[in-house]
This record gives structure tokens, C-alpha cells and sequence, in this order.
């Protein structure tokens, strides 16, 4: 029993962080009603400038605190983040209000060419660590309760409660607050959203900077657990099942989708790997999806994207 409610654990906190990422994907989607391939251009953009900042704050203000050091770079990689979000709405969306959704589904692609060619030109192209301070070693938890206890390690357990408590701050922002709104009324219809008053610019510039703060926390997570690398972009790619599962629409259907293919992944890995040689957890989230798709193509709480147009 303790081993599997410790691989349970290790899916639940990998399920959370692909959660992170996907939503990255449904912010944009909400606001804009196109696919943002450039998601994992900004994970990798975001991560590296923390990675160099962290690097070079101590150098400039010859600072002996490793917290304070930290602070400051995540800082200026978030001012980072929020200017990318301002120049994408000023020199790209602004341009491309109420065009066909292709159109914004290759500016995407856009972006993403031109943040991969940027981030090198500014921060370089080595591999880059970064040290947040978070304990590495495993924790031995329910000693008494089960034989052996149930092992976590303690950088996933922190990551998963920052990436948790970012989620629901978010899920609390679109549910409650008039920019939230907003948003959802700007996703289902940029015309009539502009009829009644509301700003599509500042709406956009607003999700972007939300989605560039969630991709600078992924970054360093995963920058903190794999170091920064231009492999880094890729971890995007986890979180394609999460939304197909979950919804491209849905907030609380990327959380739900991270944990459910984050757990299956871990079970099956655990369980069939053995019987099959192994590697299930590499193509069992997509095609996990690709089955699904033929059920609910919407996802489990999507809605119809025939319906929105």
C-alpha cells in the first residue's frame, strides 16, 4: 500500500506541474480563441532570463544573499515577461483584431521562432542552472502508518504547492473578478466584446503578462529540476494531452487533466511497464488523448468550438 500511495504522490505532483503549463495554453485561448503555439518559447524565455539574472544580480549589486539575489532576478524577469506581453499586443495582435483564427495561429508561430532566436542573442545558449534554495533531498513521510513510510522529494513537494496555489489564484481571477470577466466575454466574441465597451487591447496585453508569469514559474521549476536548456521548450509538449483532456476552454479542466494523466502515467509506468519493457510514461499521456478524442473531442470541460463560432 505505501508503495503505491508513493507513486500516487509522485503523479499527483507531476500532474500538478503539467498543469502549470497548460495553462499557459487556456489563458491565451480564453482571450484570443487561438491555439498559442509560442507557449514553450516563453516557458524556455523565461527561465533562461531568471537563469542570467540569478547570475549576474549578485555581480552588479555585489550581493552576498543568495534569497535576495533570487527576489531581484525573478523580478526583472518578470518585467522581462510583462514587455514581451505589451510588444506582442502592440506590434502583432493589435494588427490582427477579428481576422480568421489561422491567422493568430501563425503569429503564434511567429513569436515562437523569434523568442527561441531572441532569448539566445541575449542570454546565450549554454546550459544554465538555477538554485532557488529548494532541498533536493527526499522526505520520509508516514513512517508509523506504513512500513518503510512513503518517500517524496521535497523540490517536487515545494513545486507542487507553488504551482497549486497558482492555479488557484488564477481559477479565482477568471471566476470572480470583472478583468476574468471580461476575458471569457473577449474569447467568445472580439466584436461584441468591443460593442459593449470592453478594451480588447488591454485585455490581451493583461493575459499574456498572466500567461508570461505562469510561464516564468514553470521555468523555473523545471528549470530548477532539468537546468535550462533549449530542450527546455519541449515541456510544452506535456501539456498538449492535459488541454485535449481537460478542455482548451477550461481552467479547472487543465488541473483536472494534469492530474489524471500525471497519476495514469506514473500507475501504468509502475504496473504495465513491466510486462510491455517498459517506457509507457513517454506515449501514454497522448495516446491517453488521442483516445479520448474520439469520445469528447471538446475535452471533459471544453466546450464545442463549433458552438463559438
Amino acid at each position: 500500500m505505501g508503495f503505491f500511495l508513493e507513486t500516487l504522490f509522485g503523479g499527483l505532483m507531476a500532474g500538478m506541474l503539467y498543469s502549470l503549463v497548460a495553462l499557459g495554453f487556456v489563458l491565451i485561448f480564453k482571450a484570443s480563441g487561438v491555439f498559442n503555439f509560442a507557449q514553450g518559447a516563453m516557458v524556455l524565455f523565461a527561465a533562461l532570463a531568471m537563469a542570467r539574472f540569478s547570475e549576474w544580480v549578485p555581480h552588479w549589486l555585489g550581493l552576498q544573499s543568495k534569497l535576495l539575489a533570487n527576489a531581484i532576478a525573478f523580478a526583472l524577469a518578470a518585467a522581462c515577461m510583462f514587455v514581451l506581453a505589451w510588444a506582442v499586443e502592440r506590434l502583432v495582435l493589435r494588427h490582427l483584431v477579428n481576422q480568421e483564427g489561422v491567422t493568430l495561429l501563425m503569429a503564434t508561430l511567429g513569436i515562437t521562432y523569434f523568442l527561441d532566436g531572441l532569448g539566445q542573442t541575449l542570454f546565450g545558449s549554454d546550459i544554465y542552472p538555477i538554485d532557488v534554495g529548494m532541498p533536493k533531498d527526499p522526505l520520509l513521510l508516514f513512517e508509523n502508518t506504513f512500513p518503510g513510510g512513503i518517500m517524496v522529494n521535497q523540490e517536487d513537494l515545494i513545486a507542487t504547492v507553488v504551482a497549486a496555489l497558482l492555479v488557484s489564484l488564477l481559477s479565482l481571477f477568471f471566476q470572480k473578478t470583472s478583468t476574468g470577466r471580461a476575458l471569457r466575454a473577449v474569447a467568445d466574441d472580439h466584436q461584441a466584446a468591443q460593442s459593449i465597451g470592453i478594451p480588447l487591447a488591454r485585455i490581451w496585453v493583461i493575459v499574456w503578462c498572466v500567461a508570461g508569469i505562469t510561464a516564468l514559474v514553470a521555468g523555473v521549476i523545471w528549470g530548477s529540476k532539468l537546468g535550462v536548456q533549449f530542450s527546455l521548450a519541449t515541456v510544452a509538449l506535456r501539456a498538449l494531452p492535459v488541454i485535449i483532456l481537460g478542455g482548451l476552454t477550461s481552467v479547472p479542466g487543465a488541473i483536472i487533466g494534469g492530474l489524471i494523466i500525471g497519476v495514469g502515467e506514473k500507475l501504468s509506468e509502475v504496473y504495465l511497464g513491466p510486462f510491455v519493457g517498459g517506457g509507457i510514461e513517454i506515449w501514454f499521456a497522448y495516446v491517453l488523448a488521442l483516445v479520448y478524442l474520439l469520445f469528447r473531442p471538446q475535452g471533459l470541460f471544453g466546450e464545442k468550438i463549433i458552438d463559438r463560432v
